[in-house]
């Protein structure tokens, strides 16, 4: 049986310059340079990897997919225009408003400890998301904060038995289980989509994500036992239904790739 509210959510993040000329002394210096002093000073921290530390990121882009009573949607929040503080008082209010089941892929790892300095940047209040028993009791043995609790299933970690060496992309899983996975863009290409102001396009890839990890997510608790065949098709209509009268295309792309994966043959 699924949760009463569940959100499965992504974001996408582009390098905070304006923390990388504050942190590394390089208030004179153009962008690019900063950028490029803090790669190699990540690579130099971790012995060849650009990847940015997580406290040297900004938040550009949050998509979510909210099953409720009502019925199922896929947005991104706020608007191109919104600021990154905006983004992440609106993420935070709809736990709030809805104490939702949270479904991410590597969101314990990634997503989640980003949200936490970028609100901390903005003082962003999130009382219900950081509660551990002290304001609802039941938060104390099922809250979001704990690893091992359930009111936030990063999918990732779970599937690998929370063995980082087992650990495996969203992509190739999405892919293996017959969905379509990445489409044509990655998180690579944020940056230079950032730089050249295509915030659609990212807030359309944060949205495919989206997908992805709830539509593994519904295979997960049918492999639990929480669904049975009938309701996780039946589920799986819902998500193909909302995707195919959106009007965007995007999502009509996703279904299409989505209903050739399911004709392929499998092993």
């Amino acid at each position: 049986m699924l949760s009463s509210n569940l959100l499965a959510f992504d974001i996408e993040t582009v390098p905070d310059v304006t923390a990388g000329r504050r942190l590394l002394n390089l208030e004179d210096s153009d962008e690019k340079d900063v950028v490029r002093a803090m790669q190699t000073l990540r690579r130099q921290k971790t012995g060849g990897s650009e990847f940015l530390a997580l406290h040297h990121m900004r938040i550009v882009a949050i998509s979510v997919a909210l099953r409720d009573q009502n019925g199922f949607r896929i947005w991104s929040l706020g608007s191109e225009d919104s600021d990154e503080a905006e983004l992440i008082d609106r993420f935070f209010r709809g736990i709030e408003k809805y104490t939702p089941t949270l479904i991410s892929w590597n969101g314990g790892g990634f997503d989640l400890p980003v949200l936490h300095y970028r609100s901390l940047l903005h003082r962003v209040v999130a009382a219900h998301y950081w509660d551990t028993g002290e304001s609802d009791r039941e938060f104390r043995w099922n809250n979001y904060l704990n690893r091992y609790h359930w009111r936030h299933v990063d999918l990732m970690d779970v599937l690998a038995g929370f063995q980082m060496r087992a650990v495996a992309p969203l992509d190739d899983v999405a892919t293996l289980v017959g969905l379509p996975g990445k489409m044509g863009m990655s998180g690579a290409d944020v940056w230079d989509r950032f730089h050249e102001g295509d915030i659609q396009s990212i807030r359309n890839y944060c949205e495919t994500d989206v997908l992805n990890t709830y539509l593994v997510y519904l295979q997960f608790e049918l492999i639990r036992g929480n669904l049975s065949q009938n309701r996780f098709e039946s589920e799986c209509g819902l998500v193909r239904s909302t995707l195919s009268v959106s009007g965007e295309e995007h999502l009509l792309e996703f279904v299409a790739r989505w209903d050739a994966s399911e004709q392929a043959p499998r092993a």
